[in-house]
């Protein structure tokens, strides 16, 4: 049993869980519990089954699925260090409601139901505690879960030539913000541990010390060789991520070490790789990374610059899932103003990890993602859009009032000077992700995939104005029918921490005066009058049209905002949603309003580095 060493650690995460008990109850509370360890590809609880214990995790990390109608389990939670697990069943006997699977090997305590109805007799401030606990989980079980930050992450070489000792000790660094560190290689553990005799004994007392070392750390980086050598399968076994290390100029062939160490791993015991690619620091954009994903089962992936600070920094970040998410809503010309929000938030030192939108939040977005000065991404754009993205009328309007031309041309040229000709969503400096409908399957569409000039001619197509945009034989047209302003999508990106959301929604609803809509001619008599001395305050057909596509959406906006951390919305009320020719005006209202925003103590307090 491994009690000594973790036993350090179980009272931080008591206090975590339970909240502020003092020594006494506490010391009560530890001798109910029963110390468990559990082995990787081991089920801990099964679905359907009676639940009469609770459990904190103390190492290693767990996953949990769900299954229903029939259908494969699909992973709904990953759970690591200090996250309570089964607790409602100390108060119900309501069957367990997911399986729940050990990914490496991992150690936990338990408390079973009758000792926890004894202890709460003597001690109600401990049922107190729990019961938040429910309240909480209650109250979030419809939010996306969070991922649980990796405490142990292998580093594990797949190209020649890559200096992981140097990108590590970078990691390491940026980690350095978020909690304690150690970086282990093989040198490492033959100096802690030495030689035995007996190779088992050996292995149990390298487990042993790499238990204590994570009871010690909040992250631990281990170091695997370059080969699949014993010391890289241990890595790959004992990890809760594994990052795959890759030169990006290199062929994306599969290494020896991810067929010998990661395909042929034990069932359930598969820890997320995470593919970084490494780049040279003048390298202008990525390029193929399609390649390498398609023959790796990748979680995610990034690109780092390792001898650029920013780059592992941003690594860091998301690793420790600390990241900043910018989520950019769809508005037309409205959209401009997200330029103004992307100056304010640099002017303020707030470095934004993630990016994401709908509609023309997805093309602000993708310009951000490309990683380009900020100064030249906006005169990018200002050049692009002198076009009038909307003015190329169809003589036949069979699909679409709008040919969709010049939008294509305008995307083409932005991000051939961004990004370079052909780039692929996965080929952004950022995570990027945009949003589009997809009208054959009647679903909302996301896109992290593909050719990037191809989503965002679809997150943007208007029906009945733009042409919608075939993918994969669906159908997709604009994003704004299901979630034009998609927090919730930014929320289940792995490694996002905080998310700022710029919603462009008008919310004033004006009561109309008159009971009937009148006839043309007293509309267009209307119309001749001076904007004050309007009778009849209808929006025009082509607004009247495109905001009836954005209605559902527009119903999910206080859930959207309420899921942010800093909201934007500034105030566009005058500005029309193809005024494309006041370009710079709607960049410094933009400006203007982010940086009202950002001077509020709460929102500094939460965006500080």
């Amino acid at each position: 049993m491994t009690e000594g060493y973790h036993d350090r650690l179980l009272g931080e995460l008591l206090a975590q869980a339970f909240g502020e008990l003092d020594a006494a109850t506490l010391a009560l509370l530890r001798e109910q519990l029963t110390w468990v360890e559990v082995a990787g590809g081991q089920t801990l609880m099964q679905q359907g089954e009676p639940g009469d214990s609770m459990y904190l995790s103390v190492s290693g990390r767990l996953r949990a699925y769900v299954s229903s109608d029939g259908e494969a389990p699909r992973v709904v939670r990953e759970l690591g260090r200090g996250q309570v697990i089964g607790e409602m069943s100390l108060y119900t006997a309501a069957p367990r409601s997911a399986t729940v699977v050990a990914i490496r090997d991992s150690v936990l305590v338990r408390l079973d139901k009758d000792p926890f109805l004894r202890l709460i007799e003597q001690q109600p401030r401990v049922g107190i505690a729990l019961t938040r606990q429910i309240v909480h989980r209650l109250q979030t079980e419809h939010a996306p879960a969070p991922f649980a930050a990796p405490v142990v992450q292998a580093l594990l070489p797949i190209t020649a030539g890559v200096d992981a000792a140097g990108l590590a000790l970078g990691l390491a660094a940026g980690l350095g913000r978020f909690g304690r560190v150690c970086v282990i290689d093989a040198a490492a553990v033959d100096a802690a541990v030495g030689a035995a005799a007996d190779e088992g004994e050996r292995y149990r007392q390298v487990s042993l010390w790499l238990d204590e070392v994570e009871a010690a750390h909040d992250f631990v980086l281990l170091l695997a060789d370059d080969a699949p050598t014993p010391w890289t399968q241990r890595c790959c076994r004992h990890a809760d991520e594994v990052l795959l290390l890759a030169d990006a100029g290199a062929a994306p062939a599969v290494h020896l070490s991810e067929t010998q160490c990661l395909v042929q791993r034990p069932p359930r015991t598969e820890a997320d790789e995470i593919l970084v690619l490494l780049h040279a620091a003048d390298t202008p954009a990525p390029r193929g990374t399609a390649a390498w994903l398609a023959r790796r089962p990748v979680a995610d992936h990034f690109h780092v610059r390792p001898a650029l600070a920013g780059d592992l920094a941003r690594l860091a970040r998301l690793q420790a899932r600390r990241a900043v998410g910018l989520v950019l809503a769809g508005g037309g010309a409205r959209g401009f103003s997200h330029l103004g929000l992307l100056r304010a938030l640099q002017e303020q030192g707030v470095v934004v990890d993630c990016v994401g939108g709908t509609s023309m939040g997805a093309v602000m977005a993708a310009l951000a993602a490309t990683d380009q000065p900020l100064a030249h991404t906006t005169a990018v754009a200002r050049e692009a859009f002198k076009v009038n993205p909307t003015g190329d009328f169809n003589l036949l309007p069979l699909i679409s009032l709008i040919r969709g031309r010049r939008l294509r041309g305008i995307l083409d040229r932005a991000l051939g000077r961004l990004a370079g000709p052909g780039a692929g969503i996965e080929d952004l400096w950022k995570p990027f992700f945009c949003v589009a409908t997809n009208y054959s399957q009647a679903s909302e569409a996301l896109l992290t995939h593909g050719p990037l000039e191809r989503a965002l001619r679809a997150s943007t197509a208007i029906p009945g104005a733009l042409p919608p945009v075939v993918v994969d034989g669906d159908l997709l047209c604009d994003g704004g029918s299901f979630n034009n302003f998609p927090v919730d999508v930014m929320r289940a990106r792995r490694g996002v921490g905080l998310v700022i959301g710029a919603d462009l929604s008008l919310h004033k609803a004006r009561k109309l005066d008159f009971d009937e809509v009148p006839g043309p001619w007293a509309l267009l008599r209307d119309r001749w009058r001076a904007r004050s001395r309007r009778r009849y305050r209808l929006p025009a057909l082509s607004a009247y049209l495109l905001n009836v596509t954005i209605l559902y959406s527009s119903s999910r906006r206080r859930a959207a905002q309420a899921a942010c951390d800093v909201y934007f919305n500034p105030p566009l009320e005058r500005v029309g949603l193809l005024a494309w020719q006041r370009f710079d005006a709607i960049v410094e209202q933009g400006h203007a309003h982010a940086l009202t925003v950002l001077a509020q103590p709460q929102v500094q307090a939460l965006l500080q580095p």
